[in-house]
């Protein structure tokens, strides 16, 4: 979800290890011991507590179980390494399970736990923010949820290792699970143990992943479909990216300014700072989205044999769609990177421009400055979500009132494994790709369904980037035909807008559906 947010960190949890009292019969010679020698530690034990609720969703009332609960994984030698915490939603009536499709959810990051998706988008319960501001302090509302997918699927909510009630065990440590095959492996054995536990291998299966959840995602599909013989109907892909080259703005790489422009163009329009603004968004992306590909790509391409007169022609072009001055775009050699965008756009009006939503904005504190401090969308969000989760966990479903929940997992972004077993790449390790992994899962499984949702206003993993990455897979036309890309006026968390969550529901409910049908 990245990170691709800056995520907002909580004290480390503390977990007592019991060691059982040993007694020993002594001769009269013995002497006493020095020290009572140490004992094994006992078994980390996993946690449930199970609660009946209703929902009511598009007219009817929908009973279930609420299973707040931790599973214990193991590694080869069967010694336990870390207990996963995960919340599901379950349909009460359902008599035939394999009817009854799961859904597998979690957030980014890397090192966020589920709670944005758990308490904005799906859940039976939804935190109440403001749009494209800053939410009010508390007291906060938690709203039954219509747009819950209660009605279409039992939902899984996980929490990676280190965020949530969710961390390492035993001789493990938190940042053995932190890297991207790691990562995938933990996901794979909790979701394995769920699905055999609740009888659910002959259910239909999707995996729902927002940012680096859809990196994750990806890799999963693959990992389960090889090792486990696990095949899912359905993934959807929230916010998505499988390349993160695409993203990064490293020296020399010019695809990145390329795949950012249509976003920037939205972002300017959005905050009205073009000269001569057009009335419609959409025909102006599409402009843009052309523009970027032809005139903007080869004068980039050109490097330093661009002329002076060719370059000026080229600023006064890409001041149109960016809404950023020629002086700024000619000093910047027509190259601006996200927190530079993000700082100069409003930085007349004492703004900074959003990231995971470029909607949003916030007072800058460096008018000098040449990058964002921070994202305005982040901060206006975290607080109700957070406060909110804390509050619904321990009252409604009776779980961890003598824990803390983790948001996000201290340090993982930048302790994170980068390296991932991907077969032969022919070349030299590049930026981290999944790509690969879901080509192989759709190769594999032709039956796959693939739906990304895009907000035309995320500057975290930006539209314009994954409709490159989709229509670069080489796929088969066949397979090229279960990938579906979906749109809203929103961000990288287009269901923080009401109008969108709707949106977003009503497209996810008919893609499992579909993707259901045998």
């Amino acid at each position: 979800m990245m990170t691709m947010r800056r995520l907002v960190v909580l004290c480390a949890v503390l977990f007592a290890l019991q060691f059982p009292l040993s007694s020993r019969a002594q001769d009269k010679d013995a002497k006493p011991a020095d020290a009572t020698p140490p004992a094994a530690a006992a078994t980390p034990k996993e946690e449930s507590s199970v609660t009946d609720h209703t929902v009511r969703i598009a007219g009817q009332t929908i009973p279930y179980k609420a299973t707040a609960a931790t599973i214990l994984l193991k590694n080869e030698k069967d010694e336990p390494t870390a207990l996963i915490y995960f919340t599901a939603y379950t349909r009460s009536d359902v008599k035939d399970l394999s009817q009854r499709p799961v859904a597998f959810i979690y957030n980014g990051g890397p090192g966020s736990s589920s709670l944005w998706l758990h308490m904005g988008s799906f859940g039976p319960k939804r935190v109440a923010v403001s749009d494209a501001e800053a939410t009010p302090p508390a007291p906060y509302k938690l709203n039954d949820n219509p747009y819950c997918l209660l009605d279409k699927s039992d939902l899984v909510f996980i929490d990676p290792v280190g965020t949530g009630f969710s961390h390492a065990v035993g001789k493990a440590q938190d940042k053995d699970f932190w890297g991207v095959d790691e990562d995938v492996k933990s996901f794979a054995q909790l979701i394995d143990a769920y699905i055999s536990r609740n009888d659910r291998w002959n259910s239909p299966k999707f995996l729902i992943g927002e940012s680096y959840g859809t990196f994750r995602s990806a890799a999963l599909s693959n990992y389960l479909q090889s090792n486990n013989g696990m095949y899912f109907n359905g993934i959807v892909l929230i916010s998505s990216v499988l390349d993160l080259g695409t993203i990064s703005f490293n020296p020399g790489e010019d695809m990145p300014y390329i795949f950012y422009l249509p976003s920037y163009a939205a972002t300017a329009w959005y905050h009205k700072t073009l000269a001569d603004r057009p009335a419609e968004l959409l025909p102006f992306i599409e402009e843009a989205r052309k523009f970027a590909v032809s005139d903007y790509a080869a004068a980039l391409m050109k490097g330093s044999r661009l002329t002076s007169t060719e370059k000026a022609d080229m600023a006064k072009k890409l001041s149109r769609f960016t809404g950023l001055s020629e002086d700024y775009l000619l000093k910047g050699d027509l190259r601006v990177a996200l927190p530079q965008f993000q700082k100069e756009l409003q930085r007349s009006r004492g703004l900074t421009t959003g990231r995971l939503d470029a909607r949003f904005s916030g007072y800058s504190y460096d008018l000098l400055g040449e990058y964002a401090e921070f994202d305005p969308q982040d901060t206006a969000i975290s607080g109700p979500f957070i406060a909110v989760f804390n509050n619904y966990i321990r009252t409604e479903l009776k779980f961890g009132q003598d824990k803390v929940y983790h948001s996000a997992a201290d340090h993982a972004f930048q302790s994170w494994n980068w390296k991932h077993n991907a077969g032969d790449n022919f070349g030299f390790p590049g930026s981290p790709n999944v790509e690969g992994d879901l080509i192989q899962a759709l190769l594999t499984n032709p039956h796959l369904k693939v739906e990304i949702e895009n907000g035309y206003y995320d500057l975290a993993t930006p539209f314009f980037a994954t409709e490159y990455t989709v229509d670069h897979l080489g796929l088969p036309e066949k397979l090229q035909k279960n990938i579906t890309l979906q749109y809203y006026n929103a961000g990288h968390m287009m269901y923080v807008r009401e109008d969108d969550l709707a949106k977003l529901k009503a497209n996810v409910a008919n893609f499992i559906d579909a993707a259901a049908k045998p």
